[in-house]
């Protein structure tokens, strides 16, 4: 009986602990066990953690944090400090508390515009306004929905084989593993900065010359919706490079060294330039008092973010040939920089 008393206490201090260390009740904790694949030999525990779990569809990042401070998080079955180097072959074993579950598995017929595919890789140029994945309020009619009729075998993957992510009103390149072995390399090389992205932007203002942006990026505690600059947020560097300037606006190239959430879109405002269009950062729908009213409406009417993933280029997962893929900006864009060019609108 005394056992059978202490066990009952155990499970349930267990489970008491669960709900403190994750917010959760046990009944909405996922487990995992994962081998540290070989390409992340050297680095951190919790930012390999991060790269194999916290983009898990049903996992947050938050959960992934607590968990490895309250040893949820544990590496060849010990509990392990973050920064300990982790060498490849090592077993992660987790239990987290999960998120509203989508179904990542449900395939649909969408018409997707494949840029390059192989066994390997496919990359496709995505539209202004479509998902990527799955997730609250957009449970179908995503990206991977479409990926998954187009490729089925993308199911046994890890997030179908997403590698990186655009947000929805932003278009451009974005490129897919199709097997394991390939999405670890190209997971490996996003974190190692080997593939470049470069994006073609429309800012408010006239930016005077080319630069340098490192400022740090975290989650505004005000607004989860938004990023913002935060001395203790994680490290984000971007290049900017001036294409062109208008009256009252610039055409800019900006180069990623690092891939946080909203990073071009967080420091174009963080120095007085927002994104034409961008409202969530402080975009205002300025426009030259000597521009025509057609080019003016233009702007004004402009109605996501004047962001575009224009080039990509990484080497190929397996044959190791170097890949550039380039895509035009979408009739919108293209619509406003010709207004902006041009003083007037476009068909």
């Amino acid at each position: 009986m005394a056992v059978r008393a202490w066990a009952a206490v155990n499970a349930r201090m267990l489970g008491e602990m669960a709900m403190l260390c994750t917010g959760s009740s046990p009944e909405t904790m996922a487990t995992f066990d994962v081998v540290v694949p070989k390409e992340f030999s050297g680095k951190r525990f919790d930012r390999v953690a991060a790269m194999l779990l916290a983009d898990d569809a049903d996992v947050s990042r938050t959960a992934l944090t607590r968990g490895i401070r309250c040893g949820q998080v544990t590496l060849d079955g010990r509990v392990a400090k973050p920064k300990t180097t982790v060498s490849g072959g090592e077993r992660i074993r987790a239990r987290l508390a999960q998120s509203p579950r989508f179904d990542w598995n449900a395939a649909e017929a969408l018409p997707l515009r494949i840029l390059y595919e192989d066994e390997h890789l496919i990359v496709v140029d995505k539209p202004p306004g479509l998902v990527v994945h799955p997730g609250a309020g957009n449970a179908r009619g995503t990206l991977v929905n479409g990926l998954l009729h187009h490729r089925p075998a993308l199911a046994e993957l890890p997030r179908a084989g997403l590698i990186h992510r655009l947000d929805k009103d932003t278009s451009g390149v974005l490129a897919v593993a199709a097997d394991a072995a390939s999405q670890r390399r190209l997971t490996a090389a996003m974190s190692e900065r080997r593939i470049e992205r470069r994006y073609l932007a429309v800012a408010e203002g006239r930016v005077l010359a080319d630069a340098r942006i490192d400022l740090a990026i975290g989650r505004d505690p005000k607004n989860r919706l938004r990023q913002r600059v935060r001395a203790d947020g994680r490290p984000a560097a971007t290049r900017i490079h001036v294409r062109k300037r208008f009256a009252a606006h610039t055409l800019i190239e900006a180069d990623l060294e690092t891939g946080r959430t909203h990073q071009v879109r967080v420091h174009m405002a963080a120095i007085g330039h927002p994104l034409v269009g961008d409202r969530r950062y402080g975009a205002r729908g300025i426009v030259s008092r000597a521009a025509p009213q057609a080019a003016a409406d233009v702007v004004r009417r402009f109605s996501r973010q004047a962001l575009h993933a224009w080039r990509l280029s990484f080497a190929h997962p397996v044959s190791g040939k170097p890949l550039v893929f380039v895509c035009p900006p979408p009739a919108d864009l293209g619509c406003l920089i010709t207004a902006l060019e041009q003083g007037q609108a476009c068909d």
